[in-house]
C-alpha cells in the first residue's frame, strides 16, 4: 500500500511538497494507525463523491463477478489441485466446499464506512471485503471451478439484506450463505420457497452472474 503526498494546504495558501512515496508494508504498528487514521479522513471527507462514482444499478452487477480474473483462477487451480484429476462432475461439490471454507477463513469480513465495491481480485489481494464482496468473490470461484448455474442472490428487506451464492448440480441446489453456512435443496423451487420472498411486502430480490441478472421479488 503506498501514499503519496505532493502538496499541504494551510491557512488558504498550497505549499508543493517534494512527491514521496511511503511503504506502508514495513511501518511500525504505531505508524500504521496514524496512517489508517488519515485514510480514513480522506475517506470521509470524501465519501459523498466516492459513492457517486459508485453507483451500480442491477443490470451492472454482472460485471462484478470475473471468472476469468488470473487472481481467481490461481484460486480455482489452488482448489482444483486438491484432487486427483481434477473432474467437474465427480469433484465440483467437494471443491464448493474448499471454496467457501477459504473465503469464509480467509478473506476477513469487514463493513467500511462507505458503500465501495471491490473487484473479486481485490478482494484476494486484500483479504478482507463484506459481505457482498465475499459473495461476488465466493461466485467467481464457483464459475472458475466449472459451474455456470453459479449466481449471487441478493435479499433486501426494510432493516436487512442477505446474500447467498447458488449452484445447480442437475435438479438439486448448493446454496452457500457466508453468514448461516451452507445448504442444501432437492430443487430451485424449494430453494426459492426458503428466501420467504412472501413473508414482507417490502421485500425485494435479484440474482446475476457473470451473464445476467433476474428479479425474484
Amino acid at each position: 500500500m503506498l501514499l503519496s503526498l505532493s502538496s499541504l494546504y494551510k491557512n488558504g495558501l498550497i505549499f508543493k511538497l517534494n512527491p514521496s512515496i511511503v511503504s506502508m508494508e514495513n511501518l511500525p504498528e504505531e505508524s500504521l494507525k496514524k496512517y489508517n487514521q488519515l485514510y480514513l479522513a480522506i475517506i470521509l471527507r470524501y465519501k459523498d463523491y466516492i459513492e457517486e462514482k459508485e453507483k451500480l444499478n442491477v443490470a451492472e452487477l454482472p460485471k462484478l463477478i470475473t471468472p476469468q480474473d488470473e487472481s481467481v483462477a490461481a484460486i480455482s487451480n489452488r482448489i482444483k489441485s486438491a484432487f486427483q484429476n481434477y473432474s467437474y462432475p465427480r469433484d465440483f461439490e467437494a471443491a464448493a466446499r474448499f471454496a467457501f471454507e477459504y473465503v469464509k477463513n480467509e478473506i476477513s469480513n469487514v463493513s467500511l464506512p462507505i458503500e465501495f465495491w471491490l473487484m473479486p481480485s481485490e478482494t484476494i489481494k486484500s483479504e478482507a471485503g463484506d459481505v457482498f464482496d465475499r459473495a461476488t468473490l465466493l461466485c467467481s470461484i464457483f464459475l472458475a471451478l466449472g459451474n455456470v448455474s453459479s449466481k449471487v442472490v441478493i435479499v433486501t428487506g426494510s432493516t436487512a439484506r442477505k446474500f447467498i451464492v447458488y449452484a445447480e448440480l442437475g435438479q438439486k441446489i448448493i446454496s452457500h450463505d457466508l453468514e448461516d453456512g451452507p445448504r442444501q435443496f432437492p430443487d430451485k423451487e424449494a430453494f426459492i420457497k426458503s428466501l420467504r420472498l412472501d413473508s414482507d411486502d417490502e421485500l425485494t430480490a435479484y440474482e446475476f452472474s457473470d451473464k445476467m441478472y433476474n428479479s425474484l421479488a
